[in-house]
């Protein structure tokens, strides 16, 4: 059988280290740089090949993308697509709109060219070490031809479905995850507000039935004052929510907690929590200034 050729587009926060994977594990892999250099340098130096999207596309027989939405999405599919050979595949591992998805799938379809969607959980950490979780959509050969290529940065795959609902699926997984920050953002700020330091909170917390791996990470820099215990932004943070009120509006679902957690969200960016650095733990400072505690 022949090897595949994976092109990768996205070598931001996860992205980098999904792609050392992958060319450190035997594919070749062929890069584009967008802003920042330095991963490309450091991917090249590990065996990579550069290339302009285009030359990518020609390339590649399997594209994966690490994106910010899905504009960006959309956008990276129009120019490949002329370029793409009939029988590619391209995987989508952006947390993105799934009305999005499908859409791309079906024009891409229209020229034999294969779509998938395969969105992440856990953090740049994980990515590095080749240990992320990953939720697939797409046909079963489609699945079947690309896990392996996947293993190489994840140690958890489930295939979901049909196209679209790995996409669904990180977004009820972000609802979670966000949802907790929010929660543990304003309990810190009532904490705070009655005398209860944030060391006695963790005390209680850690190591009980409300611990958790997110919790831990939240807390690093609550705690601790670890500005990168979790990178993942506010502003991606609240794109999820949004998608994932789009999907609960379109299913008729009522969205209490989701909107909650969003607008709690939808604040700290509004305060200024819009920057390139500005995390999902930071949203403790947000929610404390609002309610007048440090």
């Amino acid at each position: 059988m022949t090897q595949e050729q994976i092109g990768f587009i996205g070598l931001g926060l996860m992205g980098h280290g999904m792609a050392k994977n992958i060319v450190e594990k035997g594919y070749p892999l062929t890069v584009t740089a967008h802003r920042n250099r330095a991963p490309v340098e450091d991917l090249i130096g590990r065996g990579a090949v550069e290339a302009d999207l285009d030359g990518l596309a020609t390339t590649s027989t399997v594209v994966f993308l690490t994106l910010p939405s899905s504009p960006q999405v959309s956008e990276a599919v129009a120019r490949m697509a002329p370029h793409l050979r009939s029988g590619s595949v391209v995987v989508d591992c952006s947390t993105s709109d799934p009305t999005v998805t499908e859409r791309l799938a079906a024009d891409l379809g229209q020229r034999g060219i294969h779509f998938a969607d395969a969105p992440l959980s856990r953090t740049p950490k994980e990515a590095w070490e080749g240990t992320l979780d990953c939720m697939v959509g797409a046909e079963p050969e489609v699945f079947a031809r690309i896990q392996p290529i996947i293993a190489t940065w994840a140690g958890k795959i489930v295939h979901i479905g049909r196209v679209g609902d790995g996409h669904r699926m990180k977004l009820l997984n972000n609802f979670l995850s966000l949802g907790y920050a929010a929660i543990y953002a304003e309990a810190l700020a009532v904490a705070t507000k009655v005398g209860i330091s944030t060391a006695t909170f963790d005390s209680v917390i850690r190591g009980g039935r409300m611990d958790c791996g997110f919790y831990q990470t939240f807390m690093g820099y609550a705690l601790e004052g670890n500005r990168e215990a979790h990178r993942f932004t506010l502003t991606n943070a609240l794109k999820d929510l949004r998608y994932l009120e789009s999907m609960a509006n379109a299913a008729t679902v009522t969205t209490t907690m989701a909107s909650a957690a969003k607008n709690s969200f939808a604040g700290a960016v509004a305060q200024g929590g819009a920057g390139p650095e500005d995390y999902v733990p930071h949203l403790t400072d947000f929610v404390a200034r609002a309610n007048g505690v440090k």
